[in-house]
This record gives structure tokens, sequence and C-alpha cells, in this order.
């Protein structure tokens, strides 16, 4: 009979602290996972997986390390304890490396109040596949996109279970739904295409078919004629699909292992605005049917709701237990691993707060400048914050949009950015990351 992940974990601890590690933790992951593409109304590729993957930490004094495999054998889980263990051995010793103190477990979660799976039953191909080719026949609609590049649908159900050798063991069940579509409109070097997609916890909760389609080819369809902008000083304003990657930038910055390595822009900024006074950045690891959410980090410590920024002021770092304890600090109960990896500090959910403008409005009393809708490449100074990116978009002249735009590149300095942005009130509230669309002012655009 195939074990649970649960007994597979304690497996793996009794066999560890048999093999002779002082201490250990582990973690197992089992799930499947379904996708459906299609193309031209015919099915395209189906994938289906399904897996169990085995993580294993051993620490002998201050040394430690990590093994992994795909293998429930017994035999396999006494070798991956022997090789962890003369890993282990070799391996330099770490200071800050170790497990929670029992006192820091967490305990008493209610796993049920976070929603973070569906019970529905897994869909079967045929209806992924009527997901997706509906979705493409709502783009192809559009009488101006000429074909869709793809249309796909999936889900995918995950059981994690982590354990420990000071006592902890928790688990939960995670799910997935997915839909998107990619069209492209205009033939030959004027080829333009874009994107809408959705992806949820609960099944329920996934927009139709028909409204991804019709969005995806939309979006193709305004960025035909698109043309260089103008070189120069302007107001840029980041569309509330790509704005949580300004966000992103900051979460990275207070990332524990970035500060303890001295490598960050905001190093030195704890107690400091790095936003505007209004604004705060909150971290929610218990919303409900949000994908980041969880009961307990890849530590076993209790997860919260904290402030990152409260009022413009950074109050948080980013942190597992080694980061925080090379900082001097506690862990902020941000530890996230794999299998085959240590821990490393992560945030979950972050919400950021929403302004009282729409995106209508920004447009409109930013008179001239770039709306954002897309971005390649990027150049990000780790130490200095200093930001280039390409990017596409929309050209606004007067507080109203005149034509797409392509080919540009933005720059300015992170520090300056963020402080000075002025959000939008159209963050979709499902997502891990809660950004609405936010306005920059004063970038250096590079076009003709």
């Amino acid at each position: 009979m195939t074990q649970s992940p649960e007994a597979l974990t304690s497996q793996l601890l009794k066999t560890a602290k048999k093999a002779g590690a002082d201490a250990a933790d582990a973690m197992v992951l089992q799930g499947t996972s379904l996708s459906i593409e299609v193309r031209a109304g015919a099915l395209e590729q189906a994938e289906r997986s399904e897996g169990i993957d085995l993580g294993l930490r051993v620490f002998v004094g201050q040394k430690s390390a990590t093994v992994s495999a795909s293998d429930t054998r017994v035999e396999t889980i006494e070798e991956m304890a022997a090789r962890a263990i003369a890993m282990a051995r070799e391996a330099p010793d770490d200071a800050y490396a170790g497990l929670a103190t029992p006192e820091q477990l967490a305990v008493d979660y209610d796993i049920s109040a976070l929603q973070l799976a569906d019970a529905t039953p897994e869909p079967s191909p045929a209806s992924l596949q009527d997901d997706a080719a509906r979705a493409e026949a709502s783009a192809l609609e559009n009488k101006e996109i000429s074909q869709v590049q793809s249309a796909s649908a999936g889900y995918s159900a995950r059981q994690v279970h982590f354990a420990a050798s000071n006592g902890f063991s928790g688990g939960y069940h995670r799910t997935n739904r997915g839909l998107s579509c990619v069209a492209i409109a205009g033939t030959g070097t004027g080829m333009e295409r874009d994107y809408d997609g959705d992806s949820r916890t609960f099944q329920s909760d996934l927009r139709s078919p028909e409204e991804i389609g019709q969005q995806a080819a939309a979006r193709a369809v305004e960025r035909l004629d698109a043309r260089k902008p103008p070189t120069g000083c302007f107001d840029v304003l980041f569309d509330e699909r790509i704005s949580a990657s300004l966000i992103g930038h900051l979460l990275m910055a207070i990332n524990g292992s970035s500060v303890a390595r001295g490598a960050s822009w905001l190093r030195d900024a704890m107690g400091e605005a790095v936003l505007p006074d209004h604004l705060s950045l909150v971290e929610d690891p218990h919303r409900p049917r949000a994908a980041s959410s969880r009961p307990f980090d890849a530590e076993g410590l209790p997860t919260k709701p904290r402030n990152i920024v409260e009022d413009g002021v950074l109050k948080s770092w980013t942190l597992d237990l080694a980061t925080g304890r090379k900082l001097s600090m506690g862990s902020t109960a941000n530890a996230t691993r794999g299998t085959s990896s240590a821990p490393s500090p992560a945030s979950s959910n972050v919400a950021l707060t929403q302004g009282t403008a729409s995106r209508e409005d920004l447009i409109r009393d930013m008179g001239t400048g770039l709306l954002v809708t897309s971005m390649i490449g990027s150049t990000i100074n780790p130490n200095t914050g200093d930001y280039s990116r390409g990017a596409a978009g929309f050209w606004v002249e007067k507080g109203e949009i005149t034509g797409a735009i392509n080919e540009c590149t933005i720059a300015g300095n992170l520090r300056d950015m963020l402080r000075n942005l002025v959000p939008a009130n159209d963050a979709r509230r499902h997502l891990s990351r809660v950004v609405p669309s936010l306005l920059v002012p004063g970038m250096t655009l590079a076009g003709n």
C-alpha cells in the first residue's frame, strides 16, 4: 500500500536519526497535474503527470545537507539518509542553520479557513479541452485576429507535508485551475500578439472562456500599428497587469537573503520612507482562496499578517530562521523550500493600499506619457536600485490614448520611483499580489 505523505516524512526522520543525524526535517510533495492545449479547434497537446517528491535535510552538529528523491522504497529512503549524513559531515559549519525550538512551532491552526483546496472533482480532459476550444473560438470571432497562438487549460492538485525532529508535523492540500489564450492580430511584419488568462484555487471562480478569448483578442488588436515613442522624461503608468513587478523589486530588496549579504538597495532603509506617506504594504498569509496562503511556513512556524511598509515607512524584513539569526532578529515565518533545497525567505500574499482614482483618471491626469502594458528584459542593479526595462504599451497625449507603442526603454531609480508613485483603484483582489495600476512621474524614455 502506498504510504501517505505524513507517514513518509515520519519514516524519513526516523531513518535519518538512525543514520546518525543530530536533527532533521523532511518534506513530501505529492500531486497530479493535467494540461490541455487546443489549436485550430483541435487538440494540440495533452499532458498528465502524477508524482511524489521527498526531501530530507539533516544536521550533524552545525553542519547540514539536503537530499531529494522521487522514489518511496525503503532502500531509497535509507540511501537518502546515508548520503545526507555523508554530505553533511563534509560541509562547513554554519552557525546560523538549525531547526526551530518547540515553543516557536505552529499549533492549533485552522487550515479549512484558508480554503486552499477545491473539493470539486478533478475536471476531465474533455472538459478542459472544451474550455480551451471555447476561448480560442471566442478570440477568433474578432475579425482582426489572424490566428490564436495557443489556448490552454489546466488543473493541478498537490498534497504538502512537512515534519521535523523538533516535534512539528503538518500538511495541507492545494488545488489550482487555469485557463489562458494568446491571440495574434495583423499579418506579416505588422503582427502583434497579446494574451489573457485566469488562475484560481476554486474552479467556480474561474472567468468564462468566452471572456478570456474576447479580452485576449481585443488586447492584440489594440497593439496594431505600434510606433516608438519620443525620447525624454515622461510620466509612466504601469498597467495593473504588470504593476506588481515594481512591488516585487521592493520585496526582493527586503528579502533577508539579500539584506544579510548587503546586496540590497534598501539594506540601510529600515525605519525610512520607501513609499508615499499614505501607502502601506501588508502581508496576509491567511487570505482565503489565495494562491500563496499557508497556515505555517517551511520551518513549522505559524504564519501571521504583518505590515511590511506602514504609512510609507519600511517596518520589516522578510526572514526565515537562518537569515533572522544572521541579522540578530527573529524569523517572520516566511521560510519556503522545495524538496531539493534548504529553506529560504519569501513573501506570501501582499496588498498595496489602493488609491481613489481609476486608471482612466490617471491617464487623464498624466497629460503626456506612456501607459505600459508589457515589459521584456530587465537590468536592475541590486545595490543601487537603478532600473531599466524594455517596454510596450500606449502613448498618452493630453490625457488620451493616441496609439500603440513598442521598442522603447524606461529607466529610473527604484528608490525614487517607489517613493513617488500614485496608485489607481483597479487591483484584482484574488491575486497573491494585490497591486493596482501605478503612475510613476518623471521616468526616462528611450525611443526615437
